[in-house]
């Protein structure tokens, strides 16, 4: 398997990974308040990874990856702080729109990693994936409004949104990162949004939940944000933060059709219209590179 084809392997594997968020984060919200879910979330991927690290350790098994520096501490601040904001806009969104709908708004993701990797980071962005970010920013604004007739915009749709911009900058500073080691970059994450979520929720009056539904977003974490990421970073080193953020647009559609089944959820004209576009946009996305 050449690094090319391990790379994409990575992507698809990290989205397969985070496709399940939505769909069962929607669930857990019956029982665990927004703020402190998004917490948990993030302390179960840096709980999860330090001890999956620690196994490797006692294992015997030999760092080989390069630790972080002091060079690197913009980025990892900033990775943090975004991380704050994101899962705290996703969760909020959550409970005001549908799981298929939030699903299928993640991959605005794309359109925020990509300009912001222009426009910022100065990464080269072709023909074909400029036309799949007009696609899926057009499929996201269809998805932002509650009534398309009477144009009445869904808060939950936006905070949504508002989640993927903040992804999309935290995914640039991951980038400046990927070449360091991605288990440590994990454990820093995890534990230093989780915890910082964790004061915001307590901040806001949230009480901790019962210990079943704890454990429950714990774990969710560690496969859809700790596993998810860590395969994510792998991918980032040699496909970069716009190219790989188009291979994980997949996550969305698996997350919708979880959403459906598990919620019952008929989907609108609208949603279908959306639907069909996200998938032409994705097409192009994800076949990036063939020319342009």
């Amino acid at each position: 398997m050449n690094t090319q084809t391990r790379a994409t392997f990575f992507a698809f594997l990290a989205a397969a990974l985070y496709a399940v968020n939505s769909p069962l984060s929607k669930l857990l919200l019956d029982h665990v308040p927004a703020t402190m879910m998004a917490a948990f979330l993030y302390l179960g991927a840096g709980l999860g990874l330090f001890l999956l690290g620690l196994g490797r350790r006692l294992a015997g098994r030999q760092e080989r990856e390069q630790p972080l520096t002091r060079r690197e501490l913009p980025y990892t601040v900033g990775m943090v702080l975004l991380d704050i904001a994101a899962p705290i806009c996703l969760m909020l969104g959550l409970t005001m729109t549908t799981a298929a709908n939030a699903s299928l708004l993640n991959n605005f993701e794309i359109v925020a990693t990509s300009v912001i990797a222009l426009a910022v980071f100065r990464e080269a962005i072709s023909r074909r994936l400029w036309l799949a970010i007009a696609l899926v920013t057009l499929s996201s604004i269809i998805l932002s409004f509650e009534d398309v007739s009477s144009l009445s915009f869904s808060w939950g749709s936006l905070l949504v949104l508002a989640a993927c911009v903040c992804w999309g900058f935290e995914n640039n500073c991951t980038r400046m990162l990927s070449l360091k080691n991605p288990l440590e970059i994990v454990v820093i994450k995890g534990f230093g949004s989780g915890l910082g979520a964790l004061c915001i929720a307590l901040a806001l009056g949230e009480t901790l939940p019962a210990v079943g539904a704890i454990l429950g977003a714990l774990l969710l974490g560690f496969v859809a944000y700790g596993l998810s990421i860590y395969f994510y970073i792998y991918a980032q080193r040699d496909l970069g933060a716009a190219k790989t953020s188009t291979y994980y647009a997949v996550a969305p559609f698996i997350g919708a059709g979880l959403s459906l089944l598990i919620f019952r959820e008929l989907p609108s004209v609208s949603y279908l219209a959306a639907l069909v576009i996200m998938i032409a946009g994705t097409y192009f996305a994800s076949s990036d590179g063939k020319e342009g």
